[in-house]
């Protein structure tokens, strides 16, 4: 009895946090879970406990003809995954090459990529949609409007980012290993292929993730350079439920926002063991 009374008074209070906390992170999926199975298009309207489960605004994904809902969410899939993994060979390399070789302009890079982070991404939203503008006329399938172009956009928006997180990863990695790979007569890109490579693979699966789940949720740059129904994201489609010609139907919109989240639930159960190591990897240097 008295260890009882002692755990109500010195451990009782983290526990009563916990499930606040469990509460209130639940609590939205919960809301947006009632929703989609609800009749109600207003989320004002649906109750707490709901009364009956309909299926209506699943259906309405895969059968109204102006909801390409399939196609939106290929287009998502595509753009996250090609930009996701270019991102990551492309930064891989770089990272290698600014943390292990010499050459000239090697720190005037780095603290240029460094430089241009600082400055939000929607600064440069205007100068962005002219140049697409621009390719169009000579590359139509790189332009504006176009879901190559767009990958391109996305591409050199995160290769800064990337760089210097695999980078921090890099200098972790103990020098005498390429020291020993260059007396056994490894090139450099031996020793990126056969040593590094297979070192940083909690890195590079924790930047493909990271890349994959920014890239499928993005909204302003796809809602700005993907104008056309057929070729939006599921972001920028399902947003016309709530602010277009569908007005304010929150029951489609959020039974296609549950079903968007299957592909990033998917990527992230199959990284996870990835994700603690990758995630502090690059933190420090030793």
């Amino acid at each position: 009895m008295i260890n009882f009374i002692n755990w109500v008074q010195q451990k009782s209070w983290r526990h009563l946090v916990g499930v606040l906390c469990c509460f209130f992170a639940i609590f939205p999926l919960y809301l947006v879970v009632t929703a989609s199975f609800s009749s109600n298009q207003s989320l004002q309207s649906t109750s707490f406990i709901p009364t009956s489960f309909v299926w209506d605004n699943y259906q309405l994904l895969f059968t109204d003809p102006k909801v390409p809902f399939l196609k939106w969410m290929q287009n998502s899939a595509m753009i996250a995954a090609s930009v996701s993994l270019l991102s990551v060979l492309i930064g891989a390399a770089s990272a290698f090459a600014f943390s292990r070789l010499r050459f000239k302009g090697k720190r005037v890079g780095l603290q240029s990529l460094l430089l241009v982070q600082m400055f939000p991404s929607v600064l440069a939203l205007s100068a962005i949609y002219v140049i697409m503008e621009r390719v169009y006329v000579f590359a139509p399938e790189w332009g504006l409007g176009t879901l190559g172009g767009l990958v391109l956009v996305y591409l050199g928006g995160s290769m800064g980012v990337n760089i210097w997180l695999m980078k921090g990863f890099v200098d972790s990695i103990p020098l005498e290993l390429d020291e020993a790979a260059k007396v056994d007569g490894a090139s450099a890109m031996q020793t990126y292929w056969q040593i590094f490579v297979p070192l940083a693979s909690p890195i590079l699966a924790v930047v493909t993730l990271l890349s994959f789940i920014g890239l499928f949720n993005e909204f302003i740059m796809a809602r700005l350079f993907l104008p056309e129904n057929e070729q939006r994201t599921v972001a920028v489609g399902l947003q016309g439920f709530i602010g277009g010609q569908y007005a304010q139907n929150w029951g489609p919109f959020a039974a296609g926002s549950l079903l968007a989240s299957i592909p990033i639930i998917v990527v992230f159960m199959s990284l996870q063991r990835y994700i603690i190591g990758g995630l502090t990897a690059g933190s420090v240097k030793g």
